[in-house]
């Protein structure tokens, strides 16, 4: 299952598990912890948490979720920042994954996480939302789970500057170069410049190929399996398994634009594809000029560029919530 990035008060989260970060005494402490303590029930908590503590940085432990809308609550201790050079990202990643393998055994199928140690611990966000999708990513590899990291504000979400800078200049000249009426020109250009793959060549050419056997032509063509390509594309195995099953099924624009991202896809193998959904990349879409942009660039990373995405207030890429798609 997918991961995705929310702006949603955690306590709130209707998930099987939600994460607390805590204090190495799993005490009622501020931020996070003291919200999730109050919306469980205090004293109850207080008490559930009283026999297993203390816990060591990184660990992991489980208590019910009480009043919460969660079944439980993983409290996790996460490491106070000294500079990244006394093995916090090794411990912050083990918050992660440690919290992961205990809501696996307990049978949970969601779980949400705060950005740990980011709060009063000093964690900078960007570094701390690298290290939290890293040890998620490489989680998800081997299970299905569908994991949430719910922050409050966007601005929680620190993406690398430079990347930010680039999509904000790309944007701009497509705005510049929309309201000049050289769309077609620009679209000319992109498409002279990125030849499509040998590999694939001609394969997209028969626009009466309906999409689905459009898609699973590609897959084999680029050498992946199923597996690989849904999680890469970030998408629930369940809707993947629809597309697989049923000829005639489409999936929406987001799920398409996740394939193409997972494929590897230039412009033009996009286009295609899209085409054969009912769909097109719209250069007066914000949305669609940042994905765009990272096609264009060959970055192909689905979690960059959601953060980006998060970043500019657009819908993610791959699949959303419990029922797979939007």
């Amino acid at each position: 299952m997918p991961f995705s990035l929310v702006q949603e008060d955690i306590t709130k989260m209707q998930v099987d598990a939600i994460v607390n970060a805590a204090n190495t005494n799993l005490a009622m402490g501020g931020g996070v912890c003291g919200a999730i303590f109050r919306a469980a029930g205090t004293e109850e908590m207080a008490r559930a948490c009283l026999p297993l503590a203390p816990i060591a940085v990184g660990e992991a432990v489980l208590t019910p979720g009480f009043a919460l809308p969660a079944k439980y609550v993983i409290h996790t201790a996460g490491p106070v920042y000294q500079g990244g050079e006394k093995g916090e990202g090794d411990q912050l990643r083990t918050c992660y994954l440690n919290s992961l393998r205990l809501a696996v055994e307990h049978g949970c199928a969601s779980i949400a996480f705060p950005l740990i140690s980011s709060g009063i611990y000093g964690y900078p966000k960007g570094e701390a939302l690298r290290i939290a999708t890293s040890a998620i990513r490489d989680f998800l590899r081997e299970h299905d789970l569908q994991v949430y990291l719910a922050v409050l504000s966007r601005e929680a979400v620190e993406v690398e500057e430079e990347l930010l800078v680039d999509v904000a200049r790309y944007l701009a000249e497509q705005r510049e170069e929309l309201h000049g009426e050289l769309r077609e020109e620009s679209f000319i250009a992109y498409h002279a410049a990125l030849e499509p793959r040998r590999s694939v060549e001609g394969l997209l050419d028969d626009l009466e190929e309906p999409f689905c056997e459009a898609l699973f032509h590609l897959i084999d063509a680029k050498g992946k399996t199923d597996v690989e390509v849904y999680k890469r594309a970030n998408l629930d195995r369940r809707l993947f398994s629809k597309i697989r099953s049923n000829r005639d099924y489409v999936p929406s624009k987001r799920t398409v634009l996740a394939l193409s991202l997972a494929l590897e896809l230039s412009l033009e193998e996009t286009d295609e594809l899209l085409r054969k959904a009912g769909y097109a990349l719209s250069p007066s879409q914000v949305f669609d000029v940042i994905v765009q942009y990272f096609i264009i660039n060959g970055r192909y990373d689905i979690f960059e560029l959601n953060e980006v995405l998060f970043s500019y207030d657009q819908p993610l890429l791959g699949s959303v919530g419990k029922l797979g798609e939007e």
